[in-house]
């Protein structure tokens, strides 16, 4: 089922970008510092973003605006510097749970049926 881009959903797209970078942002501060319930918490924080972002487009393209935001934010904190260190530390064990599993939920989200998306036959419309 293909929908078509109007300027609500391409605003909504743009919204779920900047909140992903945001979320992303907030997810890298807390998911090292407050191990384990910070991880918890980030992980929380991105499966309620990629869900609002599934059900306010109606379709996968919301999940992935977010996903993208998310993404670009971990690219860039995880950059060295010019000075040979890191923005942000990533040594330890919850920066790979943290996307691994922000990956595992965006799939979840993307992939996930929605009522919408089921087709009605003819024989149970009286339903």
């Amino acid at each position: 089922m293909t929908t078509a881009l109007t300027p609500a959903r391409i605003a909504a797209c743009l919204g779920l970008l900047v909140t992903g970078a945001l979320v992303g942002v907030a997810g890298w501060l807390v998911a090292d510092v407050w191990f384990p319930g910070g991880l918890l918490l980030a992980l929380l924080a991105l499966l309620g973003l990629f869900l609002a972002g599934r059900l306010l487009t109606g379709t996968a393209l919301g999940v992935g605006a977010a996903v993208i935001g998310w993404f670009l934010t971990y690219v860039v904190l995880s950059v060295p510097r010019s000075e040979g260190d890191f923005l942000l530390s990533s040594a330890g064990i919850s920066m790979y749970v943290y996307l691994l599993g922000g990956t595992v939920l965006a799939v979840m989200c993307a992939t996930l049926q929605m009522p919408s998306d089921r087709s009605v036959s003819a024989s149970r419309s009286g339903r």
